[in-house]
């Protein structure tokens, strides 16, 4: 057995014992193996080891990994988990299943029209900036309400929301908010939780875990 294929289990057991332990079914908790800056090899092994189901940071990186791998594995899923410009949605719509980060008015219209005109059947998330921090992406709070009711009106269907906590705060506040506002608007899907924190996260509802270091291992 790899080391992947061995970390791979054991993350599988850990959710398993978190969900059962909070009183969840483990297979409403998926695990999504975060590709970002990886190489070809350690993707390869992660799809033999029987992973499908994987995110990503930047468009154009997803483009040069996956590609051509969709092709010869055509049931693997991607997630876009990195911030989106506008001028990179018609490529984004082309290659991924969902979109983690919508969070501003433009890019809603943006994907809605991209959406429309490829006939994608794409899954959005709408990433909240819990911890109110100015470098990172995601809608403030006080701009959720009004996001979202966006998205409806133009008809951008929105699954979930995702959030990455500041990492000098307890994450458990931050996960308990965006369960917060996904249950007050009626959301099932939570992507919430890295490998640092991701059982915390299971614990608060988590129905995504994206996991990177604790699957990958350290990057070299």
């Amino acid at each position: 057995m790899t080391s992947l294929s061995a970390n791979l289990k054991l993350l599988r057991e850990r959710i398993e014992k978190r969900s059962r332990e909070w009183g969840r079914d483990p297979e409403a908790v998926k695990l999504l193996a975060v590709s970002k800056t990886q190489n070809l090899e350690k993707i390869t092994e992660a799809l033999e080891a029987g992973v499908r189901f994987f995110g990503e940071n930047r468009v154009q990186e997803a483009y040069s990994h996956w590609e051509d791998l969709r092709r010869t594995y055509p049931d693997l899923r991607l997630h876009l988990i990195g911030p989106l410009q506008t001028n990179k949605v018609k490529e984004a719509v082309a290659l991924f299943d969902a979109i983690e980060t919508v969070d501003r008015p433009s890019l809603a219209r943006e994907l809605q029209k991209e959406i429309t005109k490829q006939k994608r059947n794409l899954t959005c998330f709408v990433q909240v900036n819990t911890g109110a921090e100015p470098q990172k992406s995601g809608v403030a709070i006080s701009d959720f309400p009004a996001l979202l009711n966006l998205c409806q009106e133009i008809g951008l269907s929105i699954s979930g929301l995702m959030c990455i906590p500041p990492p000098q705060e307890p994450a458990g506040l931050h996960f308990a908010l965006l369960k917060k506002l996904a249950k007050q608007n009626g959301l099932n899907e939570l992507s919430m939780g890295m490998s640092g924190d991701f059982e915390t996260a299971i614990q608060a509802g988590a129905t995504i875990v994206r996991i990177g270091t604790a699957l990958f291992g350290e990057r070299e």
